[in-house]
């Protein structure tokens, strides 16, 4: 019983990762309808420069992260000027594909970078632990679980009651209308790219920290994991991508703890997990669990 409220808080705050990322893929389908598959690459440069301030030039953690972000926050606004708004106005499509060219542009600069080292984050938590009731939970798993909680839900109050959150849903509504009410598409574009960023920047720390080793080139793969995420909660819900996140945390953390009931499945079976998950959702419903549904008049 133990090992299983282990796995499941462990779960829990991996799947608050995974909601952070999902956001990020969700808030910019919903100002431009473009599925931005350069959210990892965005991971990585801020989980970079986080770790090369911090431990490379010995900048306060706290001013390290806030770098960090501001980076990645700067390389998705020049992505989201410099070429989506090019290319929006023509080809939503075209858009979302050019985003994987970038992707595998930054993440090969990046990956030149680090070379076969593993950069470790210089963060104040390192490798301690918290013993609650006999379940043994990393420190870093809880802060991680905590700080997503407190960006989620700030983010989600600033979504309903903001200015902004009410532009967001009205393009995504109705853009046409939108822009005739005076709604500029292309500042909630830009805003909603900004909060990508630093949502990226903010989980590649979260996701590189102990019990991981540190930043490497394979930390990529974990924004595609939240992928699957942003599908099975919807890719036009904000509150769809929260529960994906901890749907495809959970499921992960068990499928790895319990890997030697699983062993028949083969190794690593955890890392497939996630799509596995969103097959299962697609097949029962095409739009995510709390995606909008279209209808089609015959």
């Amino acid at each position: 019983m133990h090992n299983f409220l282990q796995l499941l808080i462990g779960g829990m705050s991996l799947g608050a990762v995974y909601a952070l990322l999902a956001l990020g893929f969700v808030v910019v389908f919903k100002a431009g309808g473009v599925v931005n598959f350069a959210h990892p690459a965005l991971l990585m440069v801020g989980a970079y420069f986080i770790s090369r301030f911090s431990v490379g030039y010995d900048v306060p953690f706290p001013v390290a992260v806030l770098v960090g972000v501001a980076i990645a926050v700067a390389i998705a606004l020049l992505v989201e000027r410099l070429l989506v708004r090019q290319v929006a106005g023509h080809a939503i499509l075209a858009v979302s594909i050019m985003t994987i060219g970038v992707d595998v542009l930054v993440q090969t600069e990046v990956t030149r970078r680090i070379g076969i080292d593993v950069l470790p984050m210089g963060d104040p938590w390192g490798s301690d632990v918290v013993d609650v009731a006999g379940v043994t939970v990393p420190q870093t798993r809880l802060i991680a679980l905590a700080v997503s909680v407190v960006i989620i839900t700030g983010f989600l109050a600033w979504f309903r009651l903001s200015n902004w959150g009410v532009a967001m849903r009205a393009t995504a509504e109705d853009p046409i209308t939108a822009s005739l009410m005076g709604i500029r598409r292309s500042r909630v574009s830009a805003v909603s790219w900004l909060i990508a960023g630093a949502l990226a920047a903010i989980a590649g720390l979260f996701v590189t920290v102990f019990p991981s080793p540190g930043l490497e080139p394979a930390t990529a793969a974990v924004a595609l994991r939240a992928f699957p995420a942003a599908i099975i909660g919807g890719l036009d819900s904000v509150g769809g991508a929260v529960i994906g996140g901890l749907v495809v945390g959970v499921t992960e953390a068990l499928a790895q703890g319990y890997a030697e009931d699983l062993s028949t499945l083969g190794t690593g079976f955890h890392t497939v997990m996630p799509y596995l998950v969103m097959v299962l959702v697609l097949l029962v419903r095409p739009t995510g669990l709390f995606g909008t549904r279209e209808l089609h008049r015959v």
